[in-house]
């Protein structure tokens, strides 16, 4: 069965109705008024986010998904920050304008301050929003603005354009005067917090612009911010530019220099509870039936493989869209669920062994990526052609790299078997070469079962898990609680192809642990077999223990990190 069972083993709208402001009095466009698009960096083409500002510096600039162009705006919306980004431009009083831009996502919104607003979901393609709106009588500035919705996941926002006239006839030439008094109020391994007193203009500063060394690294409304994104004891030079509604810029303001702190890693933040499920295996359940009982969000969605030519498809076979794995993980998201695609696993022709380089394999696993705008992938490394390769595991790991390069935010992981004391030779080279690849890889998991024989699951589980703590510390200088937070642990609910037995109070115990120690991931394998079959062996559509009903999943939809 261990080939049968492993085979790829490793696996509001509440509060959404929308502010449709009409300004009163509305008075129609001079038809002597040219049309133009009078939003600076519309398509954000620049590469930085000036002059947009962000909430919460959840903004980027990002090179895929795209509307027009090569580049565009990501807003990573969190539970309680919409990702707003907004620009302040100059307008006439009394003017209709006419505001439109391209967004993607669950639940966007366009609109400007005080006014109008629209929005549409539209999570796999770009929609464009359109509205109007007509300034005030006394109106010389207007901030447009994009946003998503809280916990409804990221959004993106592309060749936004406000047509109409400009204010004040270009009569506004007067700079801001430079901020002063920059000084660093804290740091961390990864970032610098800045503060610095007000700057002062005629018509009034519309935001400030963040550099390090020449380069804008980020735009704010208010004096404070805080630059993440950093090396570890690595030195910055830090300055700020007040901007105003026209686009005059201030000098820049006093110099400061500051070194981050030592790396002791840095935990990522990234917290993820996700059984694996697989459509072409093992009676695949409704998953949104599963989610309704248990009130699991993620799933691990198992498996990527090559279809031929480095062509990644489900199972080698089935299309990346329009088929059943599209099918559950549309029902997933439209549950308020998401998904991390699982490549690899134990046999079958795969990605990593068979694309001829480290390039290509990005390739692959972009095309995966744009299909489902995703926010993490899971590789699963076994077996000799991938885990005892190791010219593959860095071809692997530089693949996950680029990735992690060209899609900002996204979160990679590998999963790997392990020894009953922690990581084999061969996953103790993994992490070796993530480290010296500078692969940056978020969290690294152990499949602590299969180990050959032993009763005690729970114990073999947490030593296995301490071993890779250790391994962790003594390869990145972590401190423990760092490299627990890169810790993942994916289980095999009740009998794994060695006879091994995990029990739902066993597998409680391992949640409850995970919890305690603040690790990121708890998986298993699978939520296709988390049904009751008491005595009914190692087989793909139930535990082969008894059970209730996707009790596994329960327990896990507990893990919280």
């Amino acid at each position: 069965m261990r080939n049968t069972l492993r085979r790829s083993r490793r696996r509001l709208l509440a509060l959404l109705g929308s502010a449709a402001l009409a300004l009163a009095g509305a008075i129609a466009l001079p038809g002597t008024a040219q049309a133009a698009n009078i939003l600076t960096n519309p398509g954000f083409e620049s590469g930085s986010l000036s002059p947009w500002t962000c909430t919460g510096n959840l903004g980027s600039v990002v090179s895929s998904p795209v509307h027009g162009g090569s580049k565009a705006l990501q807003g990573a919306v969190s539970s309680s920050d919409n990702a707003q980004c907004s620009q302040t431009v100059a307008v006439q009083p009394n003017t209709t304008y006419s505001l439109s831009g391209w967004v993607r996502g669950s639940y966007v919104y366009l609109g400007v301050n005080g006014g109008a607003s629209t929005w549409t979901t539209s999570p796999s393609a770009y929609s464009q929003l359109t509205v109007s709106f007509t300034t005030g009588a006394a109106q010389t500035s207007a901030t447009i603005y994009v946003h998503g919705w809280y916990a409804q996941g990221t959004y993106w926002a592309d060749d936004i354009s406000l047509d109409g006239p400009g204010g004040g006839g270009g009569s506004d030439t007067q700079a801001p005067t430079a901020p002063t008094g920059l000084t660093s109020t804290g740091k961390t391994s990864s970032s610098v917090s800045l503060q610095w007193n007000a700057a002062t203009d005629n018509v009034g500063v519309t935001a400030y612009d963040i550099y390090s060394g020449s380069n804008n690294v980020l735009s704010v409304s208010g004096t404070s911010a805080t630059v993440s994104g950093l090396s570890p004891s690595t030195a910055y030079t830090f300055t700020v530019k007040a901007r105003d509604a026209a686009g005059n810029t201030s000098g820049a303001s006093n110099s400061v220099s500051v070194t981050t702190d030592a790396g002791t890693g840095g935990g990522s933040g990234f917290k993820q509870a996700a059984p694996y499920l697989y459509e072409g295996w093992g009676d695949p359940p409704s998953p949104s039936t599963v989610m309704s009982a248990t009130g699991i969000k993620w799933f691990t969605m198992a498996f990527v493989l090559d279809s031929g030519g480095c062509t990644p498809a489900w199972d080698g076979s089935r299309a990346l869209t329009g088929g059943v794995d599209q099918t559950a993980i549309n029902n997933i998201r439209s549950a308020g669920g998401d998904i991390v695609p699982s490549f690899g696993g134990w046999q079958g022709s795969k990605l990593g062994a068979n694309c001829s380089s480290a390039s290509a394999l990005a390739g692959a696993l972009q095309k995966v990526i744009d299909a489902y705008s995703l926010k993490a992938i899971d590789m699963d490394i076994e077996n000799t052609d991938e885990f005892e390769n190791e010219a593959v595991q860095a071809k692997i790991l530089t693949a996950l790299k680029t990735v992690k390069a060209n899609n900002p935010g996204l979160k990679t992981i590998v999963t790997f078997g392990t020894s009953t004391t922690g990581p084999t030779y061969y996953g103790n080279r993994l992490i070796e070469q993530a480290q010296s690849l500078g692969a940056n890889i978020d969290v690294f998991t152990i499949m602590p079962f299969d180990f050959g024989g032993g009763s005690d699951m729970y114990g073999n589980t947490v030593n296995a898990a301490e071993g890779l703590k250790t391994k962790l510390k003594s390869t990145f200088g972590w401190d423990d609680a760092t490299a627990y937070s890169h810790i993942g642990i994916s289980g095999m609910n009740g009998l794994s192809d060695q006879q091994e037995t995990t029990t739902p109070a066993i597998w409680t115990q391992i949640k409850d642990w995970s919890n305690s120690h603040h690790i990121a991931r708890l998986a298993f394998w699978a939520v296709n077999r988390d049904r009751p079959c008491a005595g009914g062996g190692v087989v793909s559509n139930c535990s082969g223990i008894s059970q209730n009903n996707w009790q596994f999943t329960s327990i896990t939809a507990g893990f919280t990190g």
